[in-house]
């Protein structure tokens, strides 16, 4: 009888886990929603990384003279080759 049972389940199970799974993880996931309750707001405003580092490298070279350009591969453009 038992063999029976257990070959009748053997052949089934693809049939049987997925539902079974599937309610175990629904009743999981509202035991959580009701155990944290509401997720708290999310900032819209917040930036990301590299908008935060965009910013700061705009702010560093904001206060520079960008037409004055000293060193480049070793030359000085002011006063030729070093």
């Amino acid at each position: 009888m038992w063999s029976v049972l257990w070959a009748a389940v053997r052949s089934k199970a693809p049939y049987v886990t997925f539902p079974v799974a599937f309610v175990v993880g629904l009743v999981g996931s509202q035991l959580e929603w009701f155990l944290r309750g509401d997720p708290p707001a999310t900032a819209q405003d917040e930036k990301s990384i590299s908008e935060l580092r965009e910013d700061r490298k705009l702010q560093e070279i904001a206060g520079e003279d960008l037409t004055k350009v000293c060193f480049f591969h070793g030359v000085n453009l002011e006063e030729g080759w070093t």
